[in-house]
């Protein structure tokens, strides 16, 4: 087995944790700058992509894919429904579950916010070729497998 890591001259900020973290805050704040001029933020867009794409339909779906509180996705669905953005419906099949909804006017407000995000994510990976990318993409799946089946056979075993 490859050891990637010394345990006796392991240092974080080389670490693949701190790595991934700090560029997920900084694309957060990178996000954050084109929202700032609107009336929404990036976690409210984020949320926004996932009800249309099907990600989610419950708030509970969206605390998991988005590693979220119940108390912020609540408050964040608050404003997004006042907005008219979203709409909440209890489930016909079980009514403590209330799904969720995007809007026809929810669905406009991607449709204008989406493009200056992409040219944005588009504009601070311009460093990279096409290929780097695509095997950046790669790899980063790669580890999201391995990553899943760690977590497997940890619960396999509890």
């Amino acid at each position: 087995m490859v050891q990637h890591y010394d345990p006796y001259n392991f240092s974080p900020k080389n670490s693949l944790g701190y790595l991934l973290k700090t560029n997920h805050q900084l694309m957060h704040e990178c996000a954050d700058r084109v929202f700032a001029n609107h009336e929404m933020t990036f976690m409210q867009w984020l949320a926004l992509v996932k009800l249309k794409d099907g990600v989610a339909d419950t708030a509970s779906d969206l605390c998991r894919s988005m590693s979220h509180d119940n108390g912020a996705i609540t408050r964040m669905l608050d404003h997004l429904e006042g907005r008219g953005f979203v709409e909440r419906e209890r489930s016909q099949q079980d009514r403590r579950v209330v799904k969720l909804r995007i809007t026809d006017a929810g669905r406009a407000e991607l449709a204008e916010l989406t493009p200056p995000f992409i040219e944005n994510l588009n504009k601070a990976l311009e460093p990279f070729s096409a290929a780097e990318f695509a095997e950046l993409n790669r790899l980063l799946g790669k580890l999201k497998t391995c990553f899943e089946q760690v977590t497997a056979s940890a619960e396999e075993k509890l």
